[in-house]
């Protein structure tokens, strides 16, 4: 199918989705990337209705769906008629059940177009149905609508991966995400793009090597979920980013240690694949692998609590680091269930929020009085300043704090801000700022990072042009704001 008969799928033209690709946002819901009803026919519609409804529309597929209650059955598309009614010989007039795909790729409207880019991609489609919380149909979302994978050639990555059936194809994949990601920043591509790219790609990767491990181990048949944490969770890894990474399972207290014990042998066979590839092991051993971290919904849910109703110095990194748990592989619904019911107890605690807020203000910006550049005490690095502790971990520790505080379900910084601005009366034009001062930075430390990969997320700004040292003042002082609004919230 050519992009052109895609964008028509979405029911655009291919102007329209154009225009819709250049707005789209990729953490926006579904719902808000849908533009038309799909098109439908009913369960007894025979091919050669079908056909000429595709004709009459000019449109690539039909989705099957009962007429009264719009659940989807099926989909009908170009390919179908070429390979079970042409090839076949088959008969026009036949029902479309005949011949239709019923192993539908299915999102709730409020998945994220992220979620949507890696299910097709996962899955080796071109659009998923997106159905209410009924399960009603309430659109298509294509490739075309999302990004121009052939141009970008994330298609090309995303296949590979699929292919990968060692750990040395997992290695080449892994290097041409790097090259994709150095080609983007070359272009020009924007701070939150190029992290979704990088994080698409990622999770795929994660993916391809959790399934390659789970072929080698008789895993249990529990319900488990493996979590991304920290900035993998977050979706906003860098190419310097290590492991964090857990493990969510769901049995009873009598199988649990059992359970446990077959699924840490799988999960050090992640951790140590992904080293191979590039993502090396977490030096504070926040890895699946880690018992500490493969437990069970109840387990991980008396975990949270010690550290919200105990909130010590240790509880508090901890939590900088699980509470931005985000489901990769598995049942998600396990993350997704521990992730409401911190959302639930958490904003609750007035406490455990303040003390976290006095955290977030420990990592103040390098800025001093008068706007000059501040320096830490680095005897590797004199005259340079940390971009990853002084300059993004000040809007991250702010927006996780209001996230929680305010019942904000995302992960990403950026998104934290969005969803918790309404509450905290945020102006749209100051909340667009102090975002755009966390992607500045972010996007510095990228860019560090593939010029001077031994100095990573240190920058002298000695060696910056002009327009890079403003840019980075003004950043920080978008930090500076977003931690003066902590200390007016918590009274600090």
């Amino acid at each position: 199918m050519t992009s052109s008969e895609e964008a028509l799928i979405a029911g655009e033209s291919e102007e329209g989705a154009g225009r819709s690709r250049a707005a789209l946002n990729m953490y926006s819901p579904l719902s808000a990337v849908i533009r038309r009803d799909p098109i439908t026919v009913p369960l007894e519609t025979t091919v050669r209705a079908a056909l000429e409804t595709m004709e009459k529309k000019r449109i690539g597929c039909v989705v099957v769906a009962d007429p009264r209650s719009r659940v989807p059955l099926g989909v009908f598309t170009v390919q179908d008629l070429l390979r079970r009614v042409t090839l076949p010989g088959g008969d026009l007039q036949q029902p479309i059940a005949c011949v239709m795909t019923s192993g539908l790729i299915k999102l709730k409207t409020h998945a994220t177009a992220h979620e949507a880019a890696l299910a097709m991609a996962r899955h080796g489609v071109r659009h998923v149905l997106v159905v209410d919380g009924a399960g009603r149909l309430a659109g298509i979302v294509s490739q075309n609508d999302l990004f121009s994978l052939q141009r970008v050639g994330v298609k090309e990555i995303s296949t590979g991966i699929q292919a990968a059936r060692d750990a040395a194809e997992l290695r080449r994949a892994a290097r041409k995400i790097q090259e994709l990601a150095d080609g983007l920043m070359a272009q020009g591509v924007n701070a939150e793009t190029l992290t979704h790219f990088i994080s698409t790609l990622n999770d795929l990767l994660t993916i391809r090597v959790i399934e390659m491990s789970a072929d080698e181990l008789d895993l249990p048949t529990v319900p488990m979920c493996w979590v991304a944490l920290g900035s993998e969770g977050r979706l906003e890894q860098t190419f310097t980013t290590d492991q964090d990474n857990g493990i969510i399972f769901d049995a009873g207290s009598s199988d649990a240690d059992r359970v446990r014990e077959v699924l840490l042998r799988f999960a050090s066979a992640v951790n140590h694949k992904l080293d191979a590839c590039g993502f090396s092991l977490c030096r504070g051993n926040i890895m699946a692998s880690n018992p500490q971290w493969c437990l069970t919904i109840a387990e991980w849910k008396r975990k949270f609590s010690s550290w919200l109703f105990e909130p010590q110095p240790q509880a508090l990194l901890h939590a900088a680091i699980f509470f931005d748990l985000r489901p990769v592989y598995g049942d998600e619904s396990l993350a997704e269930q521990l992730r409401d019911w911190l959302l639930g107890v958490a904003r609750d605690r007035a406490l455990f929020l303040r003390l976290m807020a006095e955290n977030a203000l420990h990592c103040e910006p390098p800025l001093g009085p008068v706007r000059n550049f501040v320096y830490d005490r680095s005897e590797e690095f004199p005259r340079t300043i940390d971009l990853k502790t002084y300059g993004s971990r000040p809007f991250v520790d702010a927006a996780r704090v209001f996230s929680l505080a305010h019942g904000v379900a995302h992960t990403s910084t950026a998104e934290r801000l969005r969803g918790a601005a309404e509450a905290l009366n945020f102006a749209s034009g100051g909340l667009g700022a102090v975002i755009d001062g966390f992607h500045f930075v972010h996007l510095m430390r990228l860019r560090n990072q593939c010029r001077n990969p031994v100095r990573a997320n240190r920058v002298d700004p000695r060696e910056l042009s002009e327009l890079d040292r403003y840019g980075l003042k003004e950043a920080f002082r978008q930090a500076r704001k977003l931690q003066n609004r902590l200390v007016s919230e918590y009274r600090l």
